[in-house]
């Protein structure tokens, strides 16, 4: 079981939601990372019966190769830099800032097609459990967490299926808690560890939000 993939997202969020069954007594707010996050979520929300919420945090990807992170921002003006990877690179600050603009306005854009003019959830004294698909370096994470934790929550914990070992052990200073259901020693990508991966769309990120809303929390 332990090295086990997942079916699909959905799965992921079934299997973690009773790891966080006890959670439930303390009334938590779920916030999901979309988009990947969101369908994991929604499982975690509906099983604690909690609200569900979303924190829109964008890679920040280099130059000449987007897939590796150098960073990451979050809502909130919350920014993460890599010191190491952008002095191994060679990123100075005009390049970072020029892609921290560009994904500054694919983050708002975001922003705006999954709340719309809603205000976000009040995390003030309640437990923040912060959920995304998975774990490989931990910058976008890092990002969320921080902005989670300026909002001035009781408790913040973050919750993943799979989560490459030392991020998880980085990240225990980020968080309150870290729960995650595998930690492999190599993880080449988070999408090796589930069966489907498909692409999360924005408009299934605003159906799970509409319907975590219309449905509300049962406590």
């Amino acid at each position: 079981m332990k090295n086990r993939r997942f079916a699909d997202r959905p799965d992921a969020g079934r299997q973690l939601a009773k790891r966080l069954a006890p959670l439930a007594g303390e009334a938590p707010i779920v916030v999901a990372l979309p988009r990947g996050g969101v369908p994991v979520g929604r499982e975690v929300a509906a099983a604690l019966s909690a609200p569900l919420e979303v924190l829109v945090v964008r890679k920040l990807g280099a130059p000449h190769n987007p897939e590796y992170g150098i960073g990451a921002i979050a809502e909130g003006g919350t920014r993460v830099i890599d010191s190491e990877a952008i002095a191994v690179l060679g990123v100075n600050e005009s390049v970072i800032d020029s892609i921290v603009e560009r994904e500054t306005a694919e983050l708002n854009r975001r922003v705006a097609a999954y709340r719309g003019d809603r205000p976000p959830l009040s995390l003030e004294g309640r437990t923040a459990i912060v959920v995304d698909d998975g774990v490989a370096t931990g910058a976008t994470v890092t990002a969320a967490l921080r902005a989670v934790r300026r909002q001035g929550p009781r408790r913040t914990i973050l919750a993943v299926p799979v989560c490459a070992p030392e991020s998880a052990l980085r990240l225990r200073e980020e968080a309150d808690e870290v729960v995650c259901l595998r930690t492999p020693a190599l993880l080449y990508g988070v999408g090796q560890w589930y069966r489907d991966f498909s692409q999360v769309s924005d408009e299934e990120v605003v159906a799970a939000l509409r319907n975590s809303r219309r449905l509300g929390p049962s406590r």
